[in-house]
């Protein structure tokens, strides 16, 4: 009963079972292609939906009916967390249990494959040298002329008695543990990034300051990230047009300044041209148009703030109401779409009164109506990736161990029985130059054997005197 109990325990024991059913699963090659398949998948999907979105943003753009491909509705997106695909907890543990795979492929096939491609082994079959995929007999060739002519190829050589192996391009074996080791390293990257990161959103008028808020996504552990000692200016936001009044380029001239107010970084950004600071990458994403400074008749200069109008679809345009006497009894609506300085005016009924420059006055109600600026306001997005240094020190490993990889690891054995010589190899890619590689050696073998037969020949027949051709 002892021994059955001891038995029972021993089948139990998680480490065996771990060895004998879980390793080889999580080292079958299925299994990290499905997972390979399913990742691509949902990072498709990551891609295709926008990220970080508001919900009144997924129930416009995926309303219930009619649903996109027919089950897409924002209640969907909501449920299975697709509007933050990278950030969730399902999509890490793909990650987590790919890397798994990769780590156990590693180390039950590419590392004990190594380990033997390193080891010296020896052939003194006939039968092993006709399983070679290039085989050859040689009379009376010699293992120590074999040996140097492959040390003279780059071959490593190792001779004992009678026989003889040579192999190179072993750097072909590591590649593939390299290419394993790099994947693990962007898939750490990744959730590194994934739990630590975050993105935020902030649109500045020129000349205000601000610190980072108003954060659409983040990771469980992003909080350490987000900058509290520092704080930045919009010292100027302006955007360049194209002669047909289209937009060319946005500029945001951005400071950096510490707890104290002192700038410590400044930089102009414009879009593909961001400003980093700390670890925090800001990108020049969006416009707007945050104010208009008027002054009616001979007042003093007041700001006032312009508020974004919802126009179906029909454009961007911001708009503010200026009284034109004390009581507020009566006044007008100003427009502006754009920075280029041109205001419309239009009275209490709607009517287009009149169509003013920055630096420009009209007479509207009675009273002398001036526009002296319209102030922009600039979009930042505010990102911070601690996992990004990891993902390209991983994809630069990835691309050095590829090139690895595509050497070829090549084996010469040799047997010396009697006058005979047998001589074979094999290679685990390109064939045909390794082919070519061994009729060489045999070509060279053969060479050498004949000046090795006429160097114990021409001696007998004394110094000067050749054979006689008779």
């Amino acid at each position: 009963m002892d021994a059955q109990d001891s038995e029972l325990n021993g089948n139990l024991n998680p480490f065996k079972i771990f060895r004998r059913e879980i390793l080889p699963l999580l080292a079958d090659l299925r299994l990290a292609i499905a997972l390979l398949l399913i990742i691509a998948i949902c990072s498709i999907s990551g891609t295709v939906i926008e990220q970080g979105e508001s919900i009144a943003f997924y129930q416009e753009n995926y309303p219930e009916k009619p649903a996109l491909f027919g089950f897409l509705t924002w209640k969907v997106i909501l449920l299975l967390e697709l509007d933050h695909v990278y950030r969730t907890w399902w999509f890490l543990s793909i990650l987590i249990l790919f890397g798994a795979s990769l780590t156990a492929c590693t180390f039950t096939r590419q590392l004990p494959a190594l380990k033997s491609a390193k080891r010296w082994k020896f052939y003194n079959k006939k039968q092993q040298f006709e399983n070679l995929t290039l085989s050859a007999e040689i009379e009376t060739a010699s293992l120590d002329s074999l040996e140097k002519i492959l040390q003279k190829k780059g071959y490593q050589t190792s001779k004992e008695s009678d026989k003889l192996y040579g192999r190179k391009g072993i750097i072909g074996k590591v590649g593939p543990i390299i290419v394993h080791a790099s994947m693990l390293i962007i898939l750490a990257g990744s959730i590194i990034g994934s739990i630590t990161g975050f993105i935020g959103q902030e649109i500045v008028p020129t000349g205000e300051t601000f610190q980072v808020q108003n954060i659409v996504d983040a990771g469980i552990f992003a909080e350490s990230q987000i900058p509290k000692n520092w704080s930045v200016r919009v010292n100027r936001f302006w955007i360049d047009y194209t002669p047909e009044g289209t937009i060319d380029q946005f500029y945001s001239d951005l400071s950096v300044l510490d707890k104290s107010g002192e700038e410590v970084d400044r930089k102009t950004i414009f879009v593909n041209q961001p400003m980093r600071y700390h670890g925090v990458t800001m990108y020049q994403a969006d416009w707007g148009i945050s104010a208009v400074k008027v002054r009616i008749n001979k007042s003093p200069v007041f700001q006032l703030p312009m508020a974004k109008l919802d126009t179906a679809g029909g454009g961007r345009i911001w708009g503010t109401w200026i009284p034109t006497k004390p009581d507020l009894s009566e006044g007008v609506s100003l427009l502006a779409k754009d920075l280029q300085g041109t205001v419309l005016i239009y009275n209490a009924t709607g009517k287009l009164v009149a169509s003013v420059r920055e630096g420009m006055s009209t007479k509207v109600n009675g009273v002398t109506l001036f526009v002296d600026k319209i102030i922009g306001s600039t979009g930042i997005q505010i990102k911070a990736d601690p996992g990004i240094p990891i993902v390209y020190l991983g994809f630069g490993l990835l691309m050095l161990s590829v090139l690895m990889s595509y050497v070829s690891h090549s084996q010469i054995w040799a047997w010396q029985q009697s006058e005979q010589l047998y001589i074979g190899g094999k290679t685990n890619r390109a064939s045909v130059a390794f082919e070519r590689e061994m009729l060489e050696i045999l070509d060279r073998l053969e060479s050498d054997r004949n000046i090795s037969v006429e160097e114990q020949i021409l001696p007998d027949f004394g110094e000067g005197i050749k054979p006689n051709e008779n």
